[in-house]
């Protein structure tokens, strides 16, 4: 009894792992790599956290104490990536790897770098998913937190729009619809869990537009873009040589994004969200709006299989864990 106890068995239903359970690393993990819009190389460490204590940014190459949570409150910059700051210092770009952390289950690290940017890798979420798989996951004793949406919530922005319902799972529609012939109504449902994230999502690349990059570099963005780490499309085609991951790629990534901004949240939400041409601003302008409408959700927490078999929602299934209960 004693050693079930210290090493319990991961209880399934179903065949079906239930993950109610908080995660961190197993151990420390390194990369380096270049900023998509600052152009800096910067160094990226990320290490075991206790349960509670959330992602956490930490900037090294700063003098003054710089650790700021990953909480839609702290998001300070939504303009083509989302950036997160506290006492004014920044840490931009952090939706690829917070998608991996939400992919993997992760709900506590520590992530340490030495520049102002993310490093972009190769433009998706799959560097990070890899690095973090090889850091091993590790389920700790606490309770996730989960919100349940209640009831529908829909918030607009110009042609764009985000609808949010109550739904036994989280599932995520999304449909893109850009004026270019490999972009028009691009759509792709995604009934979350950690496999299909990892084979579905997490590889799809950011991608751009040959004509807007001078503008952008003329406006300090995307100075370390490359072919090496976007698709980049003239008015026809794409010009990466090795073409796409998938016919689809395009809408997958824009669901990789809108997952890395939801990660913000620190809890994952069971609902399903309707997607129209969002991007991080009104990602972001969701998780807002739907923490003020405090009757639209609920907050659950389950602490034994039982009780996750005796509410009505599925909890997500998250990436495989590779280590023991700490």
């Amino acid at each position: 009894m004693r050693l079930l106890e210290a090493h319990p068995a991961r209880p399934r239903e179903r065949g079906i792992r239930l993950d109610y359970r908080q995660r961190t690393i197993g151990h420390e993990v390194s990369c380096t790599g270049i900023g998509l819009h600052s152009g800096k190389t910067a160094s990226l460490t990320i290490r075991p956290a206790p349960p509670d204590y959330g992602i956490r940014f930490i900037r090294r190459d700063l003098t003054a104490r710089s650790v700021v949570k990953a909480s839609f409150e702290n998001v300070v910059e939504t303009h083509l990536s989302t950036t997160v700051g506290y006492n004014g210092f920044r840490v931009s770009t952090v939706e690829h790897l917070m998608a991996a952390l939400f992919g993997l289950g992760i709900d506590n690290a520590r992530v340490e770098l030495d520049g102002p940017e993310v490093p972009i890798m190769d433009g998706s979420a799959a560097p990070f998913v890899f690095l973090l798989r090889s850091a091993g996951v590790s389920e700790q004793r606490s309770p996730k937190r989960f919100i349940v949406i209640r009831k529908p919530l829909e918030v607009r922005e110009g042609g764009r729009s985000v609808s949010l319902y109550p739904s036994r799972e989280l599932k995520i529609s999304y449909t893109i619809d850009f004026s270019h012939p490999l972009l028009k109504n691009q759509q792709y449902e995604l009934h979350f869990s950690g496999r299909d994230f990892i084979h579905e999502i997490s590889r799809a690349r950011t991608f751009g537009f040959l004509k807007d990059i001078q503008t952008l570099r003329e406006n300090g963005l995307a100075v370390g873009g490359s072919l090496d780490n976007a698709l980049v499309l003239d008015d026809f085609r794409v010009l990466n040589e090795d073409g796409l991951r998938y016919k689809d790629e395009f809408v997958r990534h824009k669901i990789l994004d809108f997952i890395g901004d939801l990660a913000i949240l620190g809890c994952p939400i069971i609902g399903h969200f309707v997607v129209h041409k969002s991007g991080h601003s009104l990602n972001q302008a969701v998780l807002k709006n739907l923490m003020v409408r405090k009757d639209c959700w609920k907050e659950v927490t389950f602490n034994s299989p039982q009780e996750c078999r005796q509410d009505s929602v599925r909890i997500p299934v998250f990436g495989p864990l590779d280590t023991a209960l700490a």
